[in-house]
């Protein structure tokens, strides 16, 4: 609840207890204030061990799966999705996204924790504040009283499918090859040919690693990544970094403190989610389609799309900026959260709703796959074409037509220039905002 402590994940590193985060405690910045003298803070803290070593496989590469593979609540999640909150060290896994639909993907996490250190009732007891005046202020709403320290890693592990090959095969190929690299890590270097027979296959992963170790050589191969698992219980030392922090909120501790009024709620959170992981899974679509040798050779395929791309970024960035002024403004009180949801539901209403733009490049890949199509007719009739032009492409098509038996006939249309997008740019301002 609202007066109730709360438990964040921390996607920054930059925290000791008695800190006090800014009014928007779901947002990066904290005010570097505390309520008490730093010799009475730091002498009364108290630490305990906490140690733990764990791995797990990322289930999901959505938004909501790498959310949860951090523990993000909602409302922090709600403003990283919205750029109030700037990531760090491992948490910067969750701005890695897959680029396309040709790739198989499996994220391997693991998570070391050493030591809790909070406050005590010497601190938080009635009267035992020395600082005061900070409640009258309204600067913040809670105070950090307990961190959970030690380091999470993500080693992000990708390999190109072909078209040749079955994606869910080579996915789950990946996946038990990639669970096998804690027992490589335990049983030594030469395990490894125990658990993978095709070495080759292993040439064909790339690795990318997030974490909160200092490392003399970030992984890029399989290789690299299980030596670097190996050594990281090792590598922690005395550096092990907030993972984890209680706030508790002011008004606990004075009355008259200002509190966050309200949390945006899960479903809204949720809604935003779908929108940004909308405009993910279309990024792949326009990327694989700009791949294609065909969007390559016809100018007018490879400038419609970029065209497309770029009005797509402009309105996603649009549309976090917009929230991004709003969920402060709800979480205060200033404006009710149904004006999150008019937004939302003005979004799925506009010319750039999910619906329109898949329906859009449902279109475009049905122009690319035609002219594969094509080409391929040609080549299996002995042909020769050289096409730059689709008006060009098809009188040719037209002329073998006339000297084969049986023929498929396809029109490719080419718009004038100006006219791709007729439908999408009709949103106002209004309706952008």
């Amino acid at each position: 609840g609202i007066t109730s402590m709360l438990l964040l994940s921390l996607l920054s590193r930059l925290l000791k207890s008695g800190l006090i985060p800014g009014r928007n405690i779901f947002a990066s910045s904290f005010t570097g204030m505390t309520l008490w003298d730093r010799d009475d803070l730091m002498k009364d803290i108290a630490e305990r061990p906490q140690a733990s070593n764990d791995f797990e496989i990322v289930a999901s590469e959505s938004i909501s799966g790498k959310s949860s593979a951090l523990s993000i609540d909602p409302s922090l999640k709600a403003s990283f999705l919205v750029g109030l909150v700037q990531v760090d060290g491992s948490a910067k896994y969750l701005n890695d996204s897959k680029s396309s639909r040709n790739q198989a993907r499996v994220t391997l996490k693991y998570k070391k924790t050493t030591k809790i250190q909070e406050l005590s009732m010497n601190h938080l007891g009635r009267g035992n504040v020395k600082h005061p005046y900070v409640f009258d202020q309204g600067l913040a709403t809670h105070v950090v009283t307990a961190i959970l320290y030690g380091a999470q890693a993500f080693f992000v592990f990708d390999r190109e499918v072909s078209e040749q090959e079955n994606h869910q095969d080579i996915q789950g190929s990946l996946k038990m090859i990639i669970k096998k690299i804690p027992k490589c890590a335990i049983e030594g270097e030469g395990s490894l040919k125990k658990y993978v027979t095709d070495k080759a296959s292993l040439d064909k992963f790339s690795c990318r690693f997030y974490g909160d170790f200092c490392l003399p050589k970030p992984p890029t191969t399989f290789q690299d990544a299980v030596e670097v698992y190996q050594s990281l219980p090792g590598l922690l030392g005395d550096k092990a970094v907030p993972v984890k922090v209680w706030l508790l909120p002011l008004t606990c501790l004075d009355s008259s403190a200002a509190k966050l009024v309200r949390q945006i709620s899960t479903g809204l959170v949720q809604e935003a989610q779908r929108v940004l992981e909308d405009f993910s899974e279309l990024e792949m679509r326009y990327n694989d389609v700009l791949g294609t040798s065909t969007a390559q050779q016809f100018p007018q395929i490879d400038k419609k799309i970029k065209s497309f791309k770029e009005m797509c970024s402009e309105f996603k960035l649009e549309f976090q900026q917009t929230l991004a002024k709003k969920l402060p403004s709800i979480r205060g009180g200033g404006e009710e959260e149904a004006e999150l949801a008019e937004i939302l539901k003005k979004r799925h209403s506009s010319p750039f709703s999910s619906k329109n733009l898949n329906e859009w490049m449902d279109c475009k890949e049905r122009e690319i796959y035609t002219l594969i199509f094509i080409f391929i007719y040609f080549l299996c009739t002995r042909a020769a074409i050289v096409c730059s032009q689709f008006k060009h492409l098809f009188k040719q098509f037209l002329n073998l037509h006339s000297v084969t038996q049986h023929s498929a006939c396809s029109l490719v249309s080419s718009p004038a220039e100006g006219a791709p997008f007729q439908h999408l740019p009709l949103m106002s301002d209004s309706e952008a905002a």
